[in-house]
């Protein structure tokens, strides 16, 4: 299982994304497209190949996940799952709200989590039953006594499809109060997921998700007491479909699947 040596190689991990892609943001670097049209940098591939270095290294007999090189061992227990920058747009706009993302999976379940945004130092560390800290402090979600107190995020509605964005209407509609008067905010990628953790948002709602961008916000939202689930309720791991929630408090869960529909 997940041990103090995890954790603190976890660290090295988001130090080591760190060093590369610091030094590129608002920089020169040399970008293209991916065959479905998102953008990659030379700072996401930088990134990934030095963790991957590094776990080659240290952790020869785990798999890796990785948004930009694949996927190496498939079949190990132990899974590092990355994603050098989510939220590469933003990278390259020069918004520091993107992230690096690192998890360690165990049978296909996440157990440790990092959010490191490198340009702000700002990191979150969360493992399943161990508690989430922010730059070393621990941190917890916050209580929401109905939808229409909550203040609801997600990357961006242009993300959604016809009936993902059907869906998510439903929610914004009921924090708001069937006014569109809610506290909603747009932008952030796994950003948002960090200030849920530490209390500042309390739902998050994606769809499209592969697994190196929700694998890691899983430990560290649940590690501060809030949930993460699907679109029916049913717990994050490696087969999931994409479709995620995130609650800083669970007891709202049944709340948001209902306005779902």
């Amino acid at each position: 299982m997940i041990n103090s040596r995890d954790i603190a190689f976890a660290n090295r991990l988001a130090d080591a994304a760190g060093s590369v892609i610091g030094p590129l943001f608002r920089s020169s670097f040399s970008d293209e497209r991916k065959a479905d049209r998102s953008p990659v940098t030379e700072a996401d591939k930088a990134a990934e190949a030095e963790m991957r270095r590094l776990i080659e290294s240290e952790y020869p007999d785990d798999g890796i996940i990785g948004e930009e090189y694949g996927t190496s061992r498939e079949s190990a227990g132990r899974q590092w799952v990355l994603d050098p920058i989510d939220g590469t747009i933003s990278f390259m706009a020069g918004r520091p709200i993107f992230g690096t993302l690192i998890a360690l999976m165990q049978d296909g379940w996440p157990m440790l989590g990092v959010i490191d945004q490198p340009i702000a130092g700002e990191r979150w560390v969360g493992q399943i039953g161990g508690g989430t800290t922010f730059n070393g402090k621990p941190v917890q979600t916050s209580g929401c006594r109905e939808l229409t107190e909550a203040k609801l995020a997600t990357s961006s509605p242009h993300y959604f499809d016809a009936g993902q964005a059907d869906a998510y209407m439903k929610v914004a509609q009921a924090v708001g109060g069937n006014k569109r008067q809610g506290m909603i905010v747009y932008g952030g990628d796994c950003y948002n997921y960090g200030l849920l953790a530490s209390g500042h948002l309390d739902i998050v709602c994606e769809a499209g998700l592969e697994i190196y961008d929700y694998a890691a916000l899983v430990p560290v939202v649940e590690g501060a007491g809030g949930t993460m689930s699907d679109w029916q309720g049913n717990p994050l791991d490696a087969n999931s479909d994409g479709h995620v929630l995130a609650l800083g408090d669970p007891a709202r869960l049944e709340d948001v699947l209902e306005a779902m529909g």
